[in-house]
């Protein structure tokens, strides 16, 4: 069993009898030199998708629970569902809108490298690849002679994310966006 301070973002846990996935986890350290620090995770219950948000001390045991991983790519929308296809057997797995917010900027369909998590046979999450090739929509013209150091400019991506790029990056072009920071690595 891990202590609380072991715990990652997109790991099963149980909790109640209940089975939670982490979505996210923010550490909170307390002034004052008794105070352990204390991490708060936002959970969403497996079964019924429910929110709760729980708060553990740094070396709280937590029970883990099993899950397994899968190599998906994405297929299509409907409505508020987005369909994954297994890469092996092109299972079809479907994940709620909401569910998968934060990462649905980083996802089109040419996105390599995604992997399904399920948790009891539900799809709950998808976790993605270090870094994704996504093209710029939106941004100030390129300068030209502009230095590969300095200067940044906003640059709007086609799913909707926005991220600081050098100045003579132009429309049109692809990037490496890492996923963990969310910030512009290279051209692709």
């Amino acid at each position: 069993m891990p202590k609380a301070s072991e715990i990652k973002k997109n790991a099963a846990i149980e909790l109640n009898g209940k089975v939670y996935f982490v979505k996210d986890i923010a550490k909170l350290t307390p002034s004052g030199r008794a105070g352990a620090s204390l991490y708060r995770m936002r959970l969403y219950e497996v079964a019924t998708g429910a929110k709760a948000d729980e708060s553990f001390k740094a070396d709280e045991m937590i029970h883990t629970a099993e899950f397994s991983k899968k190599k998906v790519m994405f297929s299509y929308y409907d409505g508020d569902e987005y369909v994954f296809m297994d890469n092996e057997d092109y299972t079809p797995y479907s994940i709620d809108k909401e569910t998968i917010s934060d990462e649905l900027l980083f996802i089109t369909e040419e996105t390599i490298g995604l992997q399904l998590l399920i948790v009891d046979d539900k799809p709950v999450g998808i976790e993605l690849p270090a870094s994704v090739d996504l093209v710029i929509t939106e941004t100030d013209p390129s300068i030209k002679g502009a230095s590969a150091s300095a200067r940044t400019k906003p640059a709007l991506l086609s799913t909707g994310l926005t991220v600081q790029v050098p100045e003579y990056i132009s429309t049109g072009e692809k990037i490496k966006v890492n996923t963990a920071d969310v910030k512009f690595t290279s051209r692709a």
